[in-house]
């Protein structure tokens, strides 16, 4: 780790809306670090279920820099970002490790992937294909990761099988 990197912090940068890219790409331009991490969504549109990527902290991005150096304006006033979280006049640095555990549990393309099991009892949340933004209580966990769900239907307990990724803690 060189001295410049030893000074770098991660702050939280507020975007415009629908500007995630758009601020993504311009503050590379500059040269500095950021990470958007992003999770897979389904939603129904027009009678069909699409999944899609979306933000995991909608309206935020992380970007690394030297706050002594005063590169903090150029954040600020880069096309797509609204301002920097501070707390008074100066941004306030992420907590220390944050963004490193989010990088490490996500892949190559920044895709968020869960890595936890879930336990026979525990609430969880559907988020792909036709039973998605559905809870659903953890029956049992079959040996290839399919985990098995109980979820109302109709008024009755409905037993499903569910791929883990597939899963969120509520």
């Amino acid at each position: 780790m060189t001295g410049q990197d030893r000074d770098r912090h991660w702050f939280l940068a507020q975007l415009k809306p629908n500007c995630a890219h758009i601020a993504e790409r311009n503050l590379g331009r500059q040269g500095f670090e950021t990470f958007l991490p992003m999770e897979e969504e389904t939603r129904t549109r027009k009678g069909k279920f699409i999944t899609a990527s979306r933000p995991m902290f909608p309206g935020y991005i992380f970007v690394a820099f030297d706050a002594a150096r005063g590169l903090w304006r150029s954040v600020n006033s880069t096309y797509g970002i609204t301002r920097l979280v501070s707390f008074g006049k100066e941004p306030a640095p992420v907590p220390h490790g944050l963004v490193h555990e989010l990088r490490t549990r996500c892949d190559d393309s920044g895709l968020f992937v869960a890595d936890d099991l879930p336990e026979p009892g525990d609430a969880v949340t559907v988020t792909q294909g036709p039973f998605a933004n559905f809870v659903a209580k953890v029956e049992k966990i079959a040996p290839d990761r399919r985990v098995w769900v109980l979820m109302e239907l109709m008024g009755a307990q409905t037993r499903v099988a569910v791929d883990s990724a597939h899963l969120r803690a509520v």
